[in-house]
């Protein structure tokens, strides 16, 4: 298993979004970067994501699984853009914010520190373990 973080902008698709979704999740379209669609072209089934609300809230707000793999977005024709879909799993006990990853010395290396603006990156098991720990989840 792999893991992920997914970012959103909650005035566009907020976290109640996801869940209202249930089981059957929603596909993780419109993204239209090459680097973040590429990730999700490694992404299989069952691979666990951390959701998190950008712009003024910047946390991790909830966890969530990947229930297909990458296939055409259906928000174009251009065959260029895939996409995975996703469901919720589970809300954090606490939100973990930008601000708190940046400070924590164990986490100095993760992606969402360096390169803060791609939607759609790859999380390491230790990063992982760390923010559940964080969040109050058993991970």
């Amino acid at each position: 298993m792999r893991y992920w973080l997914f970012k959103s902008e909650p005035s566009t698709w907020s976290w109640d979004d996801q869940v209202a979704k249930g089981k059957f999740g929603e596909e993780w379209d419109g993204v239209r970067n090459y680097q973040a669609r590429n990730f999700m072209r490694e992404m299989s089934v069952g691979d666990r994501g951390f959701f998190y609300h950008s712009q003024s809230e910047k946390a991790i707000v909830g966890t969530v699984e990947v229930i297909t793999e990458a296939h055409q977005d259906s928000t174009t024709e251009d065959d260029r853009w895939e996409c995975v879909d996703i469901k919720a799993l589970e809300p954090v006990k606490t939100p973990v914010t930008l601000e708190q990853i940046k400070l924590d010395e164990r986490l100095a290396d993760m992606v969402l520190v360096n390169n803060s603006r791609l939607s759609v990156q790859p999380v390491t098991q230790q990063e992982w373990r760390i923010i559940c720990d964080l969040a109050g989840l058993t991970g």
